[in-house]
């Protein structure tokens, strides 16, 4: 079994053909979406419809559900241009795609075979709201991740790529297939990064193998799709792409 993580796509349709590609050639016989799909950047009905041909499960994000609940997003953050943004990407959506959103689950177990499993959440396990960073102690992650049993425990959320052991698991962030971030923003605007980030999963009788990856994107083409719609991140991420 061979599984690609993808994660975090913000509307990026760029970035996620890119990680398609790649999945392909590397022979991968599932994705999984771990959240986050469409809001933030330019392209969000395209890359549903590109997850809806592509018929792979996804894991609701706290941005998925912010399409789904109008007053959620301003728990979570009051920063007028991102709640435009969110506000933006709603309207733009239509009620097959918005339906199509509400089919995404809180979690998922995946079988890899030989009794190891995959556990596959946005946040963490008990919140896609919660952040579960890099620099987490052992601490936080036994307070976060609730002594989930699985071989691989798999979240998104932070935009930071992760890979390490915690009593006895493997825990992964893929990190953000659509705005990877060069450091945890801290409460500043994040810088984001010209590359896409996915995980794949190797599984063999038992045996498992997680492997982070990064793919260099064509800057033009990163400017090209932001300045092509009008949308409230536009010139922001215009000059991200620089």
């Amino acid at each position: 079994m061979r599984v690609a993580l993808i994660s975090d796509l913000h509307g990026n349709l760029v970035a996620l053909e890119a990680v398609l590609a790649d999945a392909a050639r590397a022979g991968v016989d599932r994705v999984v979406c771990l959240g986050d799909v469409a809001t933030l950047g330019p392209r969000p009905r395209e890359v549903l419809a590109r997850l809806d041909a592509l018929g792979c499960a996804c894991v609701v994000g706290n941005h998925d559900a912010f399409m789904l609940d109008a007053a959620l997003i301003r728990t979570y953050t009051e920063t007028p241009i991102v709640v435009d943004a969110v506000d933006w990407c709603r309207a733009q959506l239509s009620a097959d795609e918005l339906a199509q959103i509400g089919t995404f689950v809180p979690g998922l177990t995946v079988e890899l075979g030989g009794g190891a499993t995959l556990g596959c959440y946005h946040g963490t396990p008990r919140s896609h709201m919660e952040e579960l960073l890099p620099t987490a102690s052992a601490a936080e992650l036994d307070r976060v991740l609730e002594a989930r049993p699985a071989t691989v425990l798999a979240g998104g959320h932070t935009h930071l790529q992760m890979l390490r052991t915690h009593r006895g698991s493997v825990v992964v962030n893929p990190g953000s297939v659509g705005m990877p971030f060069r450091e945890a923003p801290a409460g500043a605007p994040p810088t984001i990064l010209p590359h896409a980030e996915y995980a794949i999963v190797d599984a063999s009788d038992g045996a498992v193998e997680v492997r982070l990856k990064r793919l260099p994107l064509a800057k033009a083409a990163l400017r090209a799709q932001a300045a092509s719609c009008e949308f409230p991140l536009r010139d922001w991420l215009v000059a991200q792409y620089a």
